[in-house]
């Protein structure tokens, strides 16, 4: 009874966040605004266009459309509370909306994890297995896969959130963070953590290095394909397919690998607040970007929206 009493003891959380600086937070609070505007903007045109153009309707645009959803989730689990505690006085969060955004953040974190993986394989039997494609990755299958994608990744994130919230929080109630994020909860438990750090770091092996391999497989079929074709323009169309999911994996992956596969260290904790910056704000607003910018099929399909509505 003891142990379950200690569980309660820390009634909500304070964040840190990334600047004691009012005139700095100010200045953030109107970046983060804009960046956050973008993001979700930009990726409810992205599948609103993939909505309205047939031609867009392949496999390829059934993931994006799933990717840019989960960004605007993703980045609306932690940005909201974010802005609201750098104008306002109050920088606390209860334990019970800790753990929720704990988990939603993480859930989210880890589908496009899978996702990105889900993508590159797409990419790879589009561009070497081109005649068998519409065979391959026919409707269900493209169901199925983006459906494992969201489950194991709910799933994942419950088992993780479970085995840190079961620790007993009796102390320090200080985030150093702007949300609430597992590695930086974890600090704050009064007791020995390194089971559920070992835990954790199984899990980020299964769901984030699994579909990470899958991607370096894929793009090292795909290269040794493209190295065999005859023509350079084949070569350029199929590189240019891969160009915007590679840099959305570059991006994405570079930061939570980061992130979530080093060692604990008090040197590392402010880096890993502007490291958690990118993978929540920077990279759900670059991915619509990257997408339409990198993509003649989206900005085709851009221009003909627009010109449809001046006419």
């Amino acid at each position: 009874m003891g142990h379950m009493k200690l569980n309660f003891t820390v009634t909500e959380f304070v964040f840190l966040g990334l600047s004691s600086d009012p005139k700095v937070q100010l200045v953030l609070f109107f970046v983060f605004l804009f960046f956050y505007m973008l993001s979700v903007v930009g990726n409810i045109i992205i599948i609103t266009i993939i909505q309205i153009e047939p031609r867009l309707h392949t496999p390829m645009y059934f993931f994006l459309t799933n990717l840019s959803f989960l960004d605007i989730c993703y980045t609306s689990t932690n940005v909201p509370q974010m802005l609201s505690n750098m104008v306002g006085n109050k920088k606390t969060i209860p334990f019970a909306s800790c753990a929720t955004q704990m988990y939603f953040s993480l859930s989210f974190g880890m589908i496009e994890c899978v996702l990105l993986g889900v993508m590159a394989y797409d990419r790879y039997v589009a561009i070497c297995h081109p005649l068998h494609y519409t065979v391959i990755m026919d409707q269900n299958t493209c169901v199925q896969l983006a459906a494992i994608s969201w489950c194991s990744s709910f799933l994942s994130s419950m088992v993780i959130n479970v085995l840190t919230l079961s620790l007993p929080y009796c102390g320090p109630n200080v985030l150093n963070h702007f949300f609430c994020e597992v590695p930086s909860v974890l600090r704050l438990a009064c007791t020995d953590t390194s089971l559920t750090e070992l835990v954790v770091f199984v899990f980020s092996i299964i769901i984030v290095f699994i579909p990470f391999l899958l991607i370096i497989v894929s793009y090292a079929r795909i290269l040794l394909s493209v190295l065999r074709m005859r023509s350079a323009s084949g070569r350029h169309k199929a590189l240019s397919t891969c160009a915007s999911h590679l840099t959305v994996v570059t991006l994405f992956y570079g930061t939570a690998i980061f992130m979530y596969m080093r060692p604990q260290s008090k040197s590392s904790r402010a880096g890993g607040k502007v490291i958690a910056v990118f993978y929540t704000v920077v990279t759900p607003m670059l991915n619509p970007l990257i997408y339409s910018l990198r993509n003649q099929d989206v900005k085709g399909s851009l221009r003909r929206a627009i010109t449809k509505q001046k006419t």
